[in-house]
């Protein structure tokens, strides 16, 4: 019996994915609930495993290709008998391709050497056409295009969803009329091509690069700054800091100090809590906060749902577990979907000041940077104090400067006093 691999369900809005590895190859053994193939989403690296124990019979996507949600993957046959089964269809398909190539070197010798070129460029205009994706393929057939005639930019000199939709961008100039519009004009030799590695983008990375260009190209983004003195929330780590860890089995971070103090100031100032949709404004009653994470595949955001609701001590094995499931790549779209704010700590990588750049359809992001001591004025007399600079980017189209000013104060206020954090002021 044979059982079809195919795409699962990705999440929400997402249609297509990548195929990132094959973790089988055709013939090897295969054992229930196994990963077979990892997928690259915009958002997420996802495993689909085996359904059943047998042999990977086929392979139907090569590394590399594109895929939409239900599309088949490859096989698996099932059974005793299924390692046999595929050793004779391989060797099936071996001969097959032996005799073909016997019969095309054949017919080579007795056709003339000039048609040859032609033939040629036939065989693999068809092969470029076999090969699409079911995305490309429809986006292909619906614009009446050639597809022999697209220049492909994906592995092997595939055709891609972009390179299709660069085509059409540009007023459809690949059809079979004029092929030749499709190739882009050559880069030209680069001086020092043999010291220099190319690496395909992987999708993660061109979906994270796409939404930050897109929220710099949308919203009116602004960034309004201010310091903060973390004397009180260190010394409240330093006394509770064993306790907490013995009774909650978690180190007490500043994470969840910054998480309740902006839920304090998004209580007070909506606006920060809200996004633009078409020509209304959606404001929010709750509070999904997302905190920047960066992972080995690139920047993920993964969201602490219900944050209002939640105890310090369940805010920080929150945040330590999406930590830990981004670095391992076991993020879910349901952890990635859905925020209403996010918080950037550039301060575990050393960062002293920057202006973070929004996550669309938020309409605001609290960037946090490293705790220096530097010497302020209190009460007339010059101190060294542990400071911390606060960035807070928004959209000025929804948020007016003094909401905005005012928000990042409810929160260097909150830091500064923690008792303000549970008297919610």
């Amino acid at each position: 019996m044979t059982i079809e691999i195919k795409v699962p369900t990705l999440g929400e809005s997402v249609t297509e994915a990548t195929v990132a590895k094959w973790f089988k190859a055709v013939g090897d053994a295969v054992v229930a609930d196994e990963p077979l193939v990892e997928l690259e989403t915009d958002k997420v690296t996802l495993e689909v495993p085996a359904s059943a124990s047998g042999t990977l019979a086929a392979i139907d996507v090569a590394e590399g290709e594109n895929v939409e949600v239900g599309a088949l993957l490859g096989s698996i046959a099932e059974g005793a008998g299924a390692a046999q089964a595929v050793a004779a269809q391989a060797a099936s398909t071996q001969a097959a391709s032996t005799q073909a190539a016997s019969t095309q070197a054949a017919s080579t010798k007795s056709e003339p050497a000039e048609p040859a070129p032609r033939a040629q460029a036939s065989s693999q205009a068809s092969s470029n056409v076999v090969e699409l994706s079911p995305a490309v393929r429809r986006l292909v057939e619906e614009n009446a295009l050639d597809a022999a005639a697209i220049q492909g930019s994906g592995k092997g000199g595939r055709v891609t969803k972009g390179d299709v939709l660069a085509v059409i961008e540009g007023g459809g100039a690949a059809t079979a009329a004029a092929p030749a519009a499709a190739a882009p004009a050559p880069a030209g030799p680069r001086p020092r091509a043999e010291r220099e590695e190319r690496v395909r983008m992987t999708r993660l990375r061109k979906r994270v690069a796409e939404r930050l260009k897109e929220a710099q190209n949308t919203a009116a983004m602004l960034t309004t700054f201010n310091e903060v003195d973390m004397s009180a929330v260190m010394e409240t780590r330093a006394a509770y800091r064993d306790t907490f860890e013995k009774k909650h089995g978690v180190r007490l971070g500043f994470m969840s100090f910054f998480v309740k103090a902006c839920i304090v100031a998004l209580r007070e100032i909506p606006a920060v809590n809200a996004e633009i949709d078409g020509d209304e404004i959606v404001y929010k009653n709750y509070y999904d906060i997302g905190v920047a994470v960066s992972a080995p595949q690139g920047l993920v955001v993964p969201v602490l749902r219900e944050a209002d609701q939640k105890t310090f001590a369940d805010i920080e094995k929150s945040i330590a577990d999406l930590g830990r499931r981004a670095r391992d790549g076991k993020l879910t779209m349901d952890d990635l979907t859905g925020g209403t704010f996010t918080i950037s700590n550039g301060g575990v990588f050393g960062s002293l000041l920057s202006t973070p750049i929004l996550n669309p359809p938020q309409s605001a992001i609290l960037g946090m940077h490293k705790i220096e001591k530097r010497p302020i004025a209190i009460d007339d007399e010059v101190v060294v104090r542990p400071m911390m600079y606060l960035a807070l980017s928004y959209d000025h189209r929804m948020i007016d400067g003094r909401e905005a000013v005012t928000f990042l104060v409810r929160v260097k206020e909150c830091i500064e006093d923690p008792k303000r954090i549970l008297l919610d002021m």
